[in-house]
C-alpha cells in the first residue's frame, strides 16, 4: 500500500514531538514556544500551551500526563493539565546531571515502571555554555518522595535523538545521529539489562552519509517506524519502517525534505502523523496500526 501523505498543518518553522491524546494530536512548534493540538474532526490546530522553552519531545504516561523535553530550559518537565483555556503549571524534573547542567533535551520514552528515557544531545554549532562533555541518554527513575533520580545510561552516544523501548522492554533503540564528515548515523539497539544497564549495543542500520533517523514509533507488531532522510543526499525524506532486527521493510516518500518525528493517531491507530524541519504537519492512511 502507497502511503498518500497530505499537509494538515503549516509551515510555522521547525514542527515536532507528536503524540496522540485520544482524539487529537499534540505537537510542538519548536521555534515559537508552543504546543498545539490538531483536531481531526474540524482539521484545525490550535495553541494549548505558550512559553515551554522550545519544548521539542512530547509523551503522555498511563494517566495522560504530559512530559515534554524542553530544549530551550535545558530540563525536563511534567505539564499540568490544561484547564479551560488556560495551561497550568509547570514542574521540572531534573535540569542538570552531578550538578551540571543538561545540553538539550530531545526526545523521551516512558517504560512500564513509570521512569522516563530521554536524549540529551547538543545540535548546532553553538557549544559554549555546555557544561556536560558528553551527549547521553539518561533515564529517570521515580522516587517514593516525589522526586527523581536521574541517571545516566549510555557512554558511546554523540548525538542521540529519537528513541524507543520494545514492546516487552528489553531492548531501547536509540537513533545515533551526528552530523558532518565521518561521524556515526545509525539505528542502534541496547539490550536492556536484568539490573537496568544498558548491554553492548548493536547496529541494525547505518544511514550514513545520509541524514539519518531523527524520531520514531511502534506499529503493533513491535516494527519501528521512522524519519529520516533529507534534500542534501539520498533519497530524501522519508518514512522507514525497520523489523525489530534492523531488516528494511517499507519505505514511504514524504513532500517534505527533512521529516522530524510521526506516531500513529485516529480511533484505530492507523493513520500516520509526522512533522518536519520546515514547520509542516502531515498525515497519511496506511495499512499498520501503532502500537
Amino acid at each position: 500500500m502507497n502511503w498518500e501523505f497530505e499537509k494538515i498543518a503549516g509551515p510555522m518553522q521547525i514542527t515536532e514531538g507528536p503524540v496522540w491524546d485520544g482524539s487529537g494530536l499534540l505537537y510542538t512548534n519548536i521555534a515559537n514556544n508552543r504546543i498545539l493540538r490538531y483536531d481531526p474532526a474540524t482539521g484545525e490546530s490550535t495553541e494549548v500551551r505558550t512559553g515551554t522553552n522550545a519544548a521539542n519531545g512530547l509523551m503522555l504516561d498511563k494517566n495522560g500526563v504530559l512530559y515534554a523535553c524542553e530544549g530551550g530550559g535545558r530540563r525536563m518537565v511534567r505539564y499540568d493539565p490544561v484547564v479551560g483555556d488556560a495551561a497550568t503549571g509547570v514542574t521540572v524534573l531534573c535540569d542538570n546531571f552531578e550538578g551540571k547542567r543538561l545540553n538539550s533535551p530531545n526526545d523521551l520514552a516512558i517504560d512500564s515502571q513509570g521512569r522516563i528515557w530521554f536524549t540529551d544531545p547538543r545540535y548546532g554549532d553553538y557549544r559554549d555554555d555546555m557544561e556536560l562533555d558528553h551527549e547521553s541518554v539518561f533515564r529517570l527513575d521515580p522516587q517514593s518522595d516525589g522526586s527523581w533520580v536521574c541517571v545516566r545510561m549510555t557512554f558511546d552516544t554523540t548525538a542521540p535523538n529519537g528513541l524507543l523501548l520494545s514492546p516487552d522492554e528489553k531492548t531501547l533503540y536509540v537513533a545515533q545521529s551526528k552530523y558532518g564528515e565521518g561521524k556515526k548515523r545509525e539505528l542502534r539497539g541496547y539490550p536492556v539489562q536484568a539490573d537496568g544497564a544498558l548491554g553492548e549495543r548493536q547496529v541494525l542500520h547505518n544511514f550514513a552519509p545520509h541524514r539519518g533517523i531523527d524520531g520514531m514509533c511502534l506499529d503493533a507488531e513491535g516494527n519501528i517506524v521512522a524519519t529520516a532522510g533529507w534534500e542534501v543526499s539520498g533519497p530524501g525524506g522519508m518514512i522507514y519502517v525497520f523489523a525489530p532486527n534492523g531488516r528494511v521493510l517499507e519505505t514511504h516518500p514524504l513532500p517534505v525534505n527533512r521529516p522530524t518525528n510521526c506516531t500513529f493517531g485516529d480511533a484505530d491507530l492507523q493513520t500516520l502523523y509526522v512533522t518536519s524541519i520546515d514547520g509542516y504537519l502531515l498525515k497519511a492512511r496506511t495499512d499498520r496500526r501503532g502500537l
